[in-house]
């Protein structure tokens, strides 16, 4: 299971968008790069401060927020 705990917010962070243990890389970032086909072991070959771990608490963390999202009914 990810922990959500490597997942930050910080007013001052890069607009307050939510971070990778108090890094300058956001979920929005890790997402992006996962979404334009990278792998794990690229993003973490080009950013070797983030770990696996790091990868699926974002995951977890956008999973979690979509839990929350508004819903369109059928008619």
């Amino acid at each position: 299971m990810a922990d959500e705990s490597r997942i930050t917010l910080e007013p001052g962070r890069r607009g307050g968008k939510p971070c990778v243990r108090g890094l300058r890389i956001t979920v929005e970032d890790v997402l992006s790069w996962l979404a334009a086909g990278m792998s794990q072991e690229e993003i973490i070959a080009d950013y070797p401060e983030l770990e696996r771990e790091d990868i699926l608490a974002c995951l977890a963390f956008a999973a979690a927020r979509m839990k929350h999202s508004a819903r369109i009914e059928a008619a």
